[in-house]
């Protein structure tokens, strides 16, 4: 993988080796953007999950998180997370 090797060339290790990629074919989502510190984002989930429920959907697979910003350069208030969970139909 080019761009770990570039991360590591430019700054070190710092345990960038443990980080793989790994594929997988989602499916159906439903997806939101946080803006916000971490701490808030369970109000995010709690929306999400009554979207889901009123478009009688469930989830299906693991929750994740793809985090758009630097904690250690971005003010906790303007910290963006696309959270995300796979769902089907209830």
């Amino acid at each position: 993988m080019a761009a770990k090797q570039a991360v590591i060339a430019k700054r070190g290790d710092h345990e960038v080796s443990k980080v793989v990629l790994e594929k997988f074919a989602e499916g159906r989502a439903v997806q939101l953007l946080h803006i916000g510190p971490y701490a808030t984002e369970p109000a995010s989930v709690a929306r999400m999950r009554a979207m889901m429920d009123a478009s009688k959907l469930v989830p299906r697979g693991y929750h994740h998180e793809i985090y758009l910003g630097d904690p250690r350069r971005t003010k906790p208030d303007r910290l963006k997370t696309i959270l995300r969970q796979p769902v089907a139909a209830a």
